[in-house]
C-alpha cells in the first residue's frame, strides 16, 4: 500500500477515522473527506504520525452528486491517480415505524447510505479500472438481520448489497469490490447518532440504548485492521465481529429463532421505555 492513493468517505469518526489510521500505518496517500472540517484535519494529523505521506482533507456531502465528483476530481487532481475508494459515511434512525412523525425526512437515510456511496463510485471508476483498484461498501449486518426499529437503515444496507452484486461482476477483474456486513461497532452511530423521528440528526444515548441494549460493542480499532486488509486482500466480504456470521446462517436456516429473540427484546424494550416515562 506504500505510496498507493486511498480516499475515505466519513473519515471524521468511528470507523472511517480509524480506517484512516490503518492505511496510514501502512503508508498509504489519503483522501479524507466528511463534513466537519475541523475533526477531519485532527485526524489528518494523526494519520501523518502514523506514516501517511501526505493527506488531502475535504469537506463534502456525500449526499450531493456535484459534490461527490468535486472530491474525487480533486483527489486525481492532487495524487493523479486513485487505489482504494472506502465508503464508509453513513446515518441510521432507530424508531419503530409507526413513531416516525416526518416519514419524508427519513429519505436521508437513502440518500447517504445508498446514494451516497453510489455517487463516489460512478465518478471514481475510470480512475480504479487505470489502477485495478479496490472498492470498500459498508453495508451492515442488519441488511441480513432485519431487526426492529431500523427498518429504514436496514432497507438502505440491503439495497447496497444488491447493487454491488451486480456492480461485482460489471467491474471484474480490473475492480474488486470489499462489502462489510458489520455488527454493532463502537462509533458516534453506536453511541446515540441518529434521526430524530422528525428527522433531524441527533446525539441520543438514550434511543442508542434502545436499540444496540443487549448486543456486544467491538472496539473499532481490531474491527478497522480486520476490514482493511480484508479489502488489501480483495475478499468480497467482511464480518466483524465474525460470530455475527453464524446468526447470518441462523437467519438463514431459522428465521423463526431470530424474529422470536426480536419479539422478546423489542416488546421488553417498549415496556421499559414506558416506565421510564412514567416515572
Amino acid at each position: 500500500m506504500a505510496g498507493k492513493v486511498v480516499l475515505i468517505t466519513g473519515a471524521s469518526s468511528g470507523i472511517g477515522e480509524q480506517m484512516a489510521y490503518e492505511y496510514a500505518k501502512k503508508g498509504a496517500c489519503l483522501v479524507i473527506v466528511a463534513r466537519r472540517k475541523k475533526k477531519l484535519e485532527e485526524v489528518a494529523a494523526q494519520a501523518r504520525e502514523l506514516g501517511s505521506p501526505d493527506v488531502v482533507v475535504v469537506c463534502g456531502d456525500v449526499s450531493n452528486i456535484n459534490e461527490c465528483k468535486q472530491f474525487i476530481d480533486e483527489a486525481i487532481h492532487h495524487f493523479g491517480r486513485l487505489d482504494h475508494l472506502v465508503n464508509n459515511a453513513g446515518v441510521t434512525g432507530g424508531y419503530p415505524f409507526e413513531e416516525i412523525t416526518d416519514i419524508t425526512k427519513f429519505a436521508l437515510l437513502m440518500d447517504v447510505n445508498f446514494w451516497g456511496t453510489v455517487y463516489p463510485t460512478y465518478f471514481a471508476i475510470p480512475h480504479l479500472r487505470k489502477t485495478k483498484g479496490k472498492i470498500f461498501v459498508n453495508s451492515s449486518s442488519c441488511a441480513f438481520l432485519q431487526p426492529p426499529r431500523l427498518s429504514f437503515y436496514s432497507a438502505s444496507k440491503a439495497a447496497l448489497i444488491g447493487f454491488f452484486e451486480a456492480l461485482r461482476i460489471e467491474l471484474a477483474p480490473s475492480v474488486t469490490i470489499t462489502i462489510a456486513t458489520l455488527g454493532i461497532i463502537d462509533s458516534e452511530m453506536s453511541r446515540g447518532k441518529i434521526l430524530s423521528k422528525d428527522g433531524e440528526l441527533i446525539l441520543s444515548p438514550e434511543n442508542s440504548k434502545g436499540v444496540f441494549e443487549g448486543f456486544p460493542v467491538m472496539n473499532t480499532e481490531p474491527a478497522t485492521k480486520s476490514i482493511v486488509d480484508s479489502i488489501c486482500r480483495g475478499e468480497r466480504y467482511v464480518t466483524e465481529p465474525q460470530w455475527y456470521g453464524a446468526i447470518h446462517l441462523l437467519k438463514d436456516l431459522c428465521p423463526e429463532m431470530v424474529e422470536w429473540y426480536y419479539s422478546i427484546m423489542y416488546f421488553k424494550k417498549k415496556s421499559s421505555l414506558f416506565a421510564e416515562k412514567a416515572d
